[in-house]
């Protein structure tokens, strides 16, 4: 599987790609140059819009909205207005606190997290927002809140707090929302970088960017085994989502920050996206219900 160079968008810190399959798009971010991008297949043409940083979320509405998440607020934008509207704000006594990943369940429930821009260890959670606007913590004492995904039958949520380097199961009820800890499914070695996003293909498995890992790796979570790996030519690889009209290729985000000038030298393409076509297919992700 080799990694296209599809877009130069040098961001700092890549995040948070997503496939809306109406506007047959990519989406990602640059969180920290508060950047939102959509690169529409058809026309092979590449949007940049502007936001104040840190812009860390894009998910699909409903209509021609977005949902977006910047710093610790909740936004819907309108794609053919340009309007933000704001819908929510969390820890408002946590000034140094932002949003980071997050994904929609099968319900079109927002599960987002939080994590301190100082990296204080567990200052973040995890929370569920429903389309009454009343988020409900769902876990605590979150340090990076990242990788998100749900088995096909509703039955099994996997999390990710990345400097625990585990992935963990939750039991999952989709009707009330609810999780609760099942185990540890995967624990991923140090040397092999740290788990950031991740996404699930119609077998089962879990597709995790690896941050400092230079790649994309296929775990096993019945196993825990390693499966497969995309190598990229960054070393800072941060999320995945499966797309495209088959659903069959891997959009990668990658960044630049926390590498010196030498290694940005060495490894001049850190930031951009990378597109992978792969012998597997994912899931449609989840739109929000508002």
């Amino acid at each position: 599987m080799e990694a296209i160079n599809l877009y130069q968008s040098q961001c700092i810190l890549g995040e948070s790609p997503y496939w809306h399959a109406k506007r047959k798009s990519f989406f990602w971010v640059d969180i920290e140059k508060g950047e939102l991008y959509e690169f529409q297949v058809g026309l092979k043409k590449t949007t940049k819009r502007k936001f104040n940083p840190h812009l860390s979320l894009v998910v699909e509405g409903q209509g021609d909205y977005l949902i977006l998440a910047l710093d610790r607020k909740i936004a819907r934008y309108d794609l053919k207005t340009e309007k933000l509207t704001w819908l929510i704000e969390v820890e408002e006594d946590q000034p140094l606190n932002r949003f980071n990943d997050g994904a929609c369940d099968a319900d079109g429930r927002l599960w987002i997290g939080t994590m301190s821009t100082k990296i204080t260890p567990e200052s973040g959670a995890l929370y569920k927002i429903t389309s009454a606007l009343s988020p409900e913590k769902m876990l605590g004492k979150v340090t990076i809140s990242n990788g998100m995904a749900w088995t096909s039958d509703n039955e099994t949520f996997y999390y990710i707090d990345s400097p625990t380097q585990e992935i963990r199961a939750y039991q999952f009820d989709l009707e009330t929302g609810e999780i609760n800890f099942d185990r540890t499914v995967i624990r991923v070695p140090k040397e092999l970088g740290t788990p950031d996003g991740m996404s699930m293909d119609q077998e089962g498995k879990l597709w995790v960017a690896h941050y400092g890992g230079f790649g994309v790796y296929c775990w096993d979570p019945e196993n825990g085994k390693l499966l497969k790996k995309i190598v990229l030519p960054a070393p800072h690889v941060t999320s995945c989502v499966f797309g495209g009209e088959n659903l069959d290729h891997l959009l990668i985000t990658t960044a630049r920050e926390n590498l010196t000038e030498a290694q940005l030298q060495e490894y001049p393409q850190s930031g951009d996206v990378f597109l992978v076509k792969t012998n597997t297919q994912g899931f449609l992700s989840n739109p929000c219900q508002f």
